[in-house]
């Protein structure tokens, strides 16, 4: 598959089986995310991939904890794969993922945000190609901006100076892969 018919491919999914992910496809996906465009080739953004099911069930209902429906555009996405959007009866914001990647950069650099965002793209376009399914999630600093998210970045060995940005959720899908959403019209403008 071509990169553009691969990119046409990924969906974003939040149902997944207990299935987990082989060392060799994450090492592939961290990889993946490794050689993302950042800042002047900087290099900032630092991942922690977690495996441990409990811990990412614990850090998925911190990432929910302070949600704030009031600033979402829209009611709805997927009746398939719903989101926390969707179904306010979703407790964890990882969707039940085996594997969760948690995307870190600097506090105070202005390109942080964006390097991350690079990243996850990066990943999960790696994992469709390996045949996983995966979800960018945001909220990366409200997750940890509590005593229990500070006690997980102290495990981790996260320094203060860094934040994290987003994560990126894998596993192997439960149920079919949805079919594409159709594409808005005047999305783009070429001038000459």
């Amino acid at each position: 598959m071509d990169i553009l018919e691969l990119m046409k491919y990924r969906r974003s999914i939040r149902r997944y089986t207990d299935r987990q992910v082989s060392e060799e496809d994450l090492l592939k996906i961290l990889e993946a995310g490794a050689y993302a465009p950042n800042a002047g080739g900087g290099q900032r953004s630092r991942f922690v991939a977690c495996q441990d099911r409990t811990l990412n069930e614990a850090v998925g209902k911190l990432n929910i904890a302070r949600f704030d429906r009031s600033h979402l555009v829209g009611s709805f996405v997927s009746k398939e794969q719903p989101s926390i959007i969707d179904d306010s009866s979703i407790r964890s914001g990882f969707y039940g993922a085996p594997t969760v990647i948690t995307i870190f950069g600097p506090k105070s650099f202005l390109y942080s945000v964006p390097d991350a965002f690079c990243a996850a793209e990066n990943m999960v376009l790696e994992a469709t190609a390996l045949g996983l399914a995966s979800c960018i999630l945001a909220r990366g600093e409200e997750t940890f901006d509590n005593p229990e998210g500070a006690e997980i970045l102290q495990s981790w060995n996260i320094p203060d100076t860094m934040v994290a940005r987003c994560f990126v959720i894998l596993g192997y899908i439960d149920g079919d892969y949805p079919a594409s959403k159709p594409r808005k019209k005047g999305r783009f403008v070429i001038i000459k």
